[in-house]
């Protein structure tokens, strides 16, 4: 006990200056410009995201200037000087199959051809940099991404691989400290927005206790950060994240500080505002921003007609899964501040967390299960999706409310795991697709209340989904079908596989 009294003390002392975040560095699409916006436009590249991703052989200004005397009229003429100037990423090849292997031990194998290092950027390319080693999703995706790593640092954790995750623990904490918060993913273009909060589960599981007191410090900062503008809210406004509904309760919403097309889908959604002139198009960005930054983009969730994603209003709900996880991030400084002997920062954060928990039970609670509170018509909406297991997995709801809750989570569990949505729209976040941390999110909110039949039900049925897909073709995919059981679609781009938090929530499930 003395020991860790002392560690404790010595951590506080290393942690207690917070240094100044950076002024964040500019995306693709502000450093270039004209360029970007033509390379985008004609579809020179069939993923946008490609030349989002691409590194310049010169600085931006000099690359410019030779851009203004090109003659780049025609797409030919325009991929030649984009193929001179920049090192354009290749196609991303799928994990090579591990031969005789069984899912686990595949699993264990991947992650050191998932792990990365990026200690340094090249001027004007759009990836951030890193301390320590990460792990990437895979596919497309070729940097660490914010909710996806909690995730993926379950199964990374169960496999032995806690080095790695220690490494990645410091690598959030070290975008905090530069950014003020952590990004959707390490790209320059993912800076003006976040994601799911869950830096608070991240940093639970580093077994180093000297890190303590800079762990709770950059928590706060994230808390803050989610929490901006929130002082001077009167009942029923709104700023950035935060929001005051008409009695005074605080909760949080999705939200981007940019209102443009986003970098990497920056064709589709400039085609997406020429095609619904009647609505604002700063707005119509923004709320696609924000369903990015919720993690589910897209889906009938945000969409006014369910259907439409020209439709999209991702700004006009306070979240169930946002404001669960923001009680969980209060509740875990709370218990940090109290470990740290900081009992007034102790108890503001449990007087935050409780308050916030009596609003989720009150606010998001529509009579029969939890949704996103609605502001503009002021109450919870009847829209039912898999997010409604957040404040089960939160420890919020009542017992009445996780039984009723789990009647209304039945007609989602299908014969590979749970189903996002009831809405087939065509979009990824939406029926028939099954994701990886919704799984594990519904199953330990269900086992928390008792539930053990329908957790046990999900669980046995995603780990069939993954088990058929890997025997069949040795992948393990970002998402799955679980109506049919086989590889998941709908969405911007296709079902990738690799798959950081498919891996990691399979592994855990595998050894619970």
């Amino acid at each position: 006990m003395i020991r860790r009294a002392v560690l404790l003390a010595a951590s506080a002392l290393l942690a207690a200056a917070a240094p100044a975040p950076e002024t964040p560095p500019r995306s693709p699409a502000q450093l270039f410009g004209p360029l970007y916006t033509a390379v985008q436009m004609r579809g020179l590249f069939p993923d946008s995201k490609t030349f989002a991703d691409a590194v310049p052989h010169r600085s931006p200004e000099a690359i410019l200037a030779a851009y203004a005397r090109c003659r780049c009229d025609t797409a030919p003429a325009l991929r030649r000087f984009v193929e001179a100037n920049f090192a354009i990423p290749a196609t991303p090849a799928a994990p090579p199959t591990i031969q005789k292997l069984t899912l686990k031990a595949h699993i264990d194998a991947l992650w050191p051809q998932l792990t990365r290092t990026q200690t340094t950027v090249p001027a004007g390319a759009s990836a951030l940099s890193l301390p320590r080693r990460y792990v990437v999703p895979g596919g497309r995706f070729r940097e660490m991404y914010y909710w996806d790593s909690h995730f993926t640092l379950l199964g990374v954790q169960r496999s032995g691989r806690q080095d790695l995750v220690e490494d990645m623990v410091v690598d959030f904490g070290s975008l905090i400290d530069r950014y003020g918060h952590v990004p959707n993913g390490t790209r320059t273009y993912y800076l003006s927005r976040s994601q799911p909060p869950v830096f608070y589960l991240i940093a639970a599981l580093s077994r180093d206790p000297t890190t303590l007191a800079t762990r709770n410090r950059q928590l706060r900062a994230e808390h803050a950060f989610w929490m901006a503008g929130a002082e001077t809210l009167r009942p029923g406004e709104q700023s950035r994240r935060a929001v005051r509904l008409p009695d005074g309760t605080l909760l949080n919403r999705y939200w981007d500080d940019r209102d443009d097309p986003r970098d990497e889908s920056y064709r589709e959604d400039a085609a997406l505002a020429d095609q619904t002139p009647s609505r604002d198009r700063r707005q119509l960005f923004r709320d696609l921003r924000a369903a990015a930054e919720s993690g589910w983009d897209f889906s009938s969730r945000w969409l006014g007609d369910g259907r439409s994603l020209a439709t999209i209003r991702t700004t006009r709900f306070a979240a169930v899964d946002l404001n669960s996880l923001m009680f969980g991030m209060e509740q875990a400084i709370a218990a940090n501040c109290s470990a740290l002997g900081d009992p007034a920062c102790a108890a503001a954060f449990t007087a935050r967390a409780s308050a916030r928990a009596a609003a989720i039970r009150k606010h998001l609670w529509n009579g029969r299960f939890f949704a996103d509170y609605d502001l503009d018509a002021n109450h919870a909406n009847d829209f039912a999706s898999a997010a409604m297991a957040f404040p089960l997995f939160a420890r919020i709801a009542t017992r009445d409310q996780a039984s009723a809750t789990t009647a209304a989570l039945r007609p989602f569990v299908g014969e590979g795991g749970l189903r996002t949505t009831a809405i087939g729209s065509g979009q990824q976040w939406d029926d028939p697709n099954g994701w990886a941390p919704l799984q594990w999110v519904a199953i330990q909110g269900l086992r928390h209340y008792g539930e053990t039949t329908m957790a046990d039900q999900i669980a046995k049925a995603w780990l069939a989904s993954v088990s058929r897909e890997y025997t069949a073709s040795g992948k393990l995919l970002e998402k799955y079908d679980v109506v049919e059981r086989k590889p998941g679609g709908g969405g911007e781009y296709p079902n990738q596989d690799g798959f950081g938090w498919t891996n990691g929530v399979t592994r855990a499930l595998m050894t619970d």
